[in-house]
């Protein structure tokens, strides 16, 4: 009784942040902890309208056979690779470098330019990248221009457009992922610089032996939750980037199940597709804790 009486004595003190929290919860409750009870669509004959019926596994095993779903796939694990393996040292990069920055209207400027591209919906974004990239009068290829290269239509160009998916989520993220790291290095006592200036360390080793170990628990806990949405490549950014000349290189899981669960009304199939990919999420954010607290000691808890 005394720890419930705690616990409340706690919350009432708090009241006013959970509070603030409250809009978050709820829109977690509604619409990822609530839809898990539908997800028993997997395993039935779903219907409308009428009974459903129970087939098992029968729709998981369509999936796994399905060559569309294996391209689909393929693609997933590609695209997802590259903006989560590949884009994850940037932000780290960019907050250090910001960090540097001694002139404060020069490190505002800077920022509110990099986090600027994060409140734009993907349509907009979609909209500026085509326009930038059209090989008629984009910007990329006038500059193509001047080196005396040919156009390229990027947006139609199966080798590039993967690129151009990578270099326009790095556009939107990069500054608004930098600032966990920003503010994990304002936690970094200054005496530690001190020392090491009094030792004669440079900057890079500055940055080496203090920054970067400082920031060691951050960038695990960012890179464990960033493997729990290892799966979800982007359906706003592909569905608004997606045209006829590439889908086979950028048809993901999340535009797969848009296709066959809403356009084509196959409900049970759409979601053991869906099914599929959060238990992937999860044993990746359960792995990938593990690994970490057995290798470092620090993991998401």
């Amino acid at each position: 009784m005394s720890g419930a009486m705690s616990l409340g004595a706690r919350i009432r003190r708090d009241r006013m942040l959970y509070l603030l929290l409250a809009p978050a919860l709820a829109y977690f409750a509604v619409f990822h902890l609530v839809p898990i009870a539908g997800m028993v669509m997997a395993f039935q004959d779903y219907r409308i309208v009428g009974p459903s019926r129970f087939v098992g596994l029968k729709h998981f095993k369509l999936l796994f056979s399905s060559p569309s779903f294996a391209e689909v796939l393929r693609n997933t694990l590609v695209i997802s690779s590259m903006k989560i393996i590949l884009f994850f040292p940037l932000p780290i990069a960019f907050a250090l470098m910001v960090n540097e920055l001694r002139s404060r209207a020069l490190r505002k400027f800077v920022q509110a330019t990099a986090y600027l591209p994060h409140f734009l919906s993907w349509v907009v974004i979609a909209g500026v990248w085509i326009a930038f990239l059209s090989p008629s009068s984009g910007g990329m290829n006038k500059l193509r221009g001047l080196v005396g290269l040919a156009p390229l239509d990027y947006m139609t160009d199966k080798s590039s457009i993967r690129w151009v998916l990578f270099a326009s989520e790095t556009w939107r993220s990069l500054g608004w992922d930098s600032i966990i790291y920003l503010a994990a290095l304002m936690r970094i006592s200054p005496s530690l610089y001190e020392s090491a200036d009094l030792d004669g360390a440079s900057a890079l080793q500055k940055t080496w032996y203090i920054t970067l170990p400082e920031l060691r628990a951050t960038m695990v806990t960012v890179f464990i939750l960033n493997l729990g949405f290892f799966l979800n490549a982007g359906f706003d950014q592909v569905f608004n980037m997606m045209n006829d000349s590439v889908i086979s290189v950028v048809d993901i899981l999340d535009t797969y199940v848009y296709r066959i669960g809403l356009l084509n009304m196959q409900y049970s199939f759409s979601t053991a597709a869906s099914l599929f990919k959060g238990a992937i999420g999860l044993i990746l954010i359960l792995g990938t804790h593990l690994a970490s607290k057995r290798a470092s000691g620090k993991g998401l808890w």
